[in-house]
Protein backbone atom coordinates (compact mmCIF):
# COMPACT_ATOMS: atom_id res chain seq x y z
CA UNK A 1 0.00 0.00 0.00
CA UNK A 2 1.32 3.68 -0.93
CA UNK A 3 1.06 6.79 1.44
CA UNK A 4 1.48 9.61 0.52
CA UNK A 5 0.85 12.20 3.36
CA UNK A 6 -1.11 16.21 2.54
CA UNK A 7 0.83 18.79 2.67
CA UNK A 8 3.07 19.67 4.96
CA UNK A 9 3.05 16.27 7.12
CA UNK A 10 5.40 13.57 6.74
CA UNK A 11 4.44 9.42 7.14
CA UNK A 12 7.48 8.20 9.63
CA UNK A 13 8.83 5.10 11.26
CA UNK A 14 10.64 4.70 14.79
CA UNK A 15 13.44 3.36 14.95
CA UNK A 16 14.09 0.96 17.41
CA UNK A 17 16.71 1.19 19.96
CA UNK A 18 18.69 -1.39 21.96
CA UNK A 19 18.16 -3.42 24.66
CA UNK A 20 18.10 -0.93 28.02
CA UNK A 21 19.45 -1.93 30.78
CA UNK A 22 19.82 -0.19 34.28
CA UNK A 23 22.45 -1.06 36.63
CA UNK A 24 22.08 -4.90 34.85
CA UNK A 25 18.86 -4.59 35.24
CA UNK A 26 16.62 -5.10 31.75
CA UNK A 27 14.26 -3.21 31.28
CA UNK A 28 10.78 -5.09 30.28
CA UNK A 29 9.09 -3.72 26.71
CA UNK A 30 6.23 -2.33 28.45
CA UNK A 31 8.30 -0.28 30.40
CA UNK A 32 10.53 1.04 28.13
CA UNK A 33 10.07 4.46 26.26
CA UNK A 34 8.92 4.93 22.73
CA UNK A 35 12.13 5.88 20.55
CA UNK A 36 12.46 9.71 19.60
CA UNK A 37 14.27 8.91 16.53
CA UNK A 38 12.61 8.02 13.18
CA UNK A 39 13.28 7.36 9.54
CA UNK A 40 10.65 9.82 7.19
CA UNK A 41 9.13 6.92 4.84
CA UNK A 42 7.16 9.59 2.47
CA UNK A 43 6.77 13.32 2.52
CA UNK A 44 3.70 15.59 1.80
CA UNK A 45 4.20 18.27 -1.21
CA UNK A 46 4.20 21.05 1.25
CA UNK A 47 2.24 24.01 2.91
CA UNK A 48 0.66 25.83 0.59
CA UNK A 49 0.91 29.97 1.19
CA UNK A 50 -1.82 32.76 1.10
CA UNK A 51 0.05 34.20 -1.96
CA UNK A 52 -1.22 30.32 -3.47
CA UNK A 53 2.64 29.11 -3.77
CA UNK A 54 3.99 25.73 -2.31
CA UNK A 55 6.42 26.13 0.35
CA UNK A 56 8.76 22.26 0.06
CA UNK A 57 9.68 20.81 3.18
CA UNK A 58 12.95 20.47 4.41
CA UNK A 59 12.94 17.02 4.73
CA UNK A 60 12.51 14.08 2.68
CA UNK A 61 11.52 10.54 2.51
CA UNK A 62 14.90 8.49 3.88
CA UNK A 63 15.51 11.23 6.44
CA UNK A 64 16.62 10.12 9.60
CA UNK A 65 14.96 12.53 11.97
CA UNK A 66 14.48 13.65 15.78
CA UNK A 67 11.29 14.04 17.22
CA UNK A 68 9.31 15.32 20.53
CA UNK A 69 8.12 12.33 22.79
CA UNK A 70 3.75 13.27 22.32
CA UNK A 71 4.77 14.20 18.69
CA UNK A 72 2.69 13.10 15.78
CA UNK A 73 -0.48 10.54 15.34
CA UNK A 74 0.22 6.74 15.44
CA UNK A 75 -1.03 4.82 12.87
CA UNK A 76 -1.01 1.11 11.86
CA UNK A 77 -0.80 -0.06 8.12
CA UNK A 78 -0.53 -3.43 6.82
CA UNK A 79 0.60 -4.44 10.68
CA UNK A 80 2.91 -1.81 10.88
CA UNK A 81 3.02 1.27 13.01
CA UNK A 82 3.74 4.58 11.49
CA UNK A 83 3.97 8.47 12.67
CA UNK A 84 2.47 10.93 10.92
CA UNK A 85 2.91 14.14 11.94
CA UNK A 86 3.55 18.11 10.34
CA UNK A 87 7.08 19.32 9.59
CA UNK A 88 6.77 21.66 12.52
CA UNK A 89 6.71 19.03 15.01
CA UNK A 90 10.68 17.78 13.35
CA UNK A 91 13.12 18.83 16.32
CA UNK A 92 16.20 17.87 13.68
CA UNK A 93 17.16 15.91 10.57
CA UNK A 94 20.46 13.67 11.66
CA UNK A 95 22.78 14.29 8.08
CA UNK A 96 25.04 12.18 6.87
CA UNK A 97 24.06 8.91 8.95
CA UNK A 98 22.10 5.98 7.45
CA UNK A 99 19.39 4.60 9.46
CA UNK A 100 21.12 1.86 11.09
CA UNK A 101 24.02 3.57 11.93
CA UNK A 102 22.70 6.78 14.20
CA UNK A 103 22.74 4.53 17.20
CA UNK A 104 26.50 3.91 16.88
CA UNK A 105 27.61 6.96 16.05
CA UNK A 106 25.78 8.81 18.96
CA UNK A 107 27.49 6.72 21.15
CA UNK A 108 31.00 6.95 19.60
CA UNK A 109 30.24 10.76 20.22
CA UNK A 110 29.59 10.36 24.06
CA UNK A 111 32.80 11.80 25.73
CA UNK A 112 34.55 8.87 27.98
CA UNK A 113 34.08 9.70 31.29
CA UNK A 114 37.30 10.51 33.47
CA UNK A 115 37.67 7.84 36.25
CA UNK A 116 38.77 10.17 39.47
CA UNK A 117 39.89 8.45 42.95
CA UNK A 118 39.22 10.49 46.07
CA UNK A 119 42.19 10.83 48.22
CA UNK A 120 41.20 11.27 52.03
CA UNK A 121 43.12 13.35 54.04
CA UNK A 122 44.91 12.18 57.20
CA UNK A 123 46.56 13.86 60.19
CA UNK A 124 49.33 12.21 61.88
CA UNK A 125 48.50 10.33 65.64
CA UNK A 126 44.87 9.66 64.25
Amino acid sequence: MHVRPLHDRILVQRLEEGEQKVGGIIIPDSAREKPQRGKVIAAGNGKMTDDGDRLKLDVKAGDTILFGKYSGQEIKLDGVEYLIMKEDEVLAAIDGVPAGAAKTAAAKAAPARAVTKSKTATRKGR
